[in-house]
């Protein structure tokens, strides 16, 4: 198959599965020799736009796991914005250490709707978002040489020519979403929490208003956080002064059963060609 373009197309308030889609998108060009092209959904303006591939482009598709599966509140714009044409696609998720369970099913079922030719996947580890002591420093150098382990089984797959079919990725793409759980085991209801503001911290730069995956936070106050949180941590990951904070008790209980289970055994990657 003639890739005449790779385009990366990313979900990644926090950054890490931007570098995963990065990584994979350069090694897919440097092998077809193909240009190469970015899109960010991370902003609603990011989303109201709409995006066309051609069937001689591949697409490499990465957005971090919301609870087991693609985050609710983005998912319907990732349907509503991505239009393939028979475009061959590379699926990527990331998540923090518990389980990618049905993310990835869901992430290939969404692009089959969309006309896109998924023709491999991968789930690969990046640091959680809430916690730095989950998957600490992933993606890390041998996580990157994984992407591209993956890339070059996908390019060799495209080149082989036939149909495009897609790989067997475990999930049920129309599974419940996970339950998070406190530390007692009970069910953690931090569904409308939101981040607080120190501001005698706060620069009043409106970083954390600009990055806003869901244009949530008043650009004029950023304590003022009139819309929907999805617990992506931007603001909390990028603000300069360390002003954004999670307090909200379910919360932090949830991120503290994950860090008590998890495991100082290196957690593999999983790759599906």
């Amino acid at each position: 198959m003639d890739i005449k373009k790779v385009t990366g197309v990313y979900f990644s308030p926090a950054g890490s599965t931007k570098t995963v889609v990065e990584t994979t998108v350069d090694e897919l060009a440097r092998l077809f020799k193909a240009e190469c092209r970015y899109i960010s959904l991370n902003t609603p303006s990011d989303r109201a736009q709409e995006y066309q591939f051609a069937p001689d482009e591949l697409v490499v598709f990465g957005c971090p796991v919301y609870a087991g599966r693609l985050p609710n509140k983005i998912s319907p714009d990732f349907a509503r914005c991505l239009h393939g044409e028979g475009t061959p696609a590379v699926a990527l998720v990331t998540y923090g250490g518990r389980a990618y369970d049905n993310a990835l099913a869901e992430m290939c079922d969404l692009l089959i709707k969309n006309n896109f030719k998924p023709a491999a996947g991968g789930a690969f580890l990046c640091r959680h978002v809430f916690s730095d002591k989950l998957a600490a420093g992933r993606p890390d150098a041998a996580d990157l040489s994984e992407l591209r382990m993956l890339a070059q089984g996908a390019a060799l797959k495209l080149r082989s020519g036939g149909e495009i079919k897609p790989p067997k990725v475990p999930g049920d793409a129309q599974a419940a979403y996970y339950t998070p759980l406190k530390t007692d085991k009970t069910p953690a209801k931090f569904l409308k929490a939101k981040p607080t503001t120190a501001m005698v911290l706060c620069e009043h730069c409106g970083l954390c208003a600009k990055i806003c995956p869901m244009g949530a936070i008043d650009p004029n106050d950023p304590s003022n956080i009139p819309g929907t949180c999805i617990k992506c941590c931007a603001c909390t990951t990028y603000c300069p002064s360390g002003a954004k904070k999670f307090d909200d008790p379910d919360f932090l209980s949830h991120t503290a059963m994950l860090e008590q289970f998890r495991t100082e055994a290196r957690k593999e990657n999983s790759i599906f060609l």
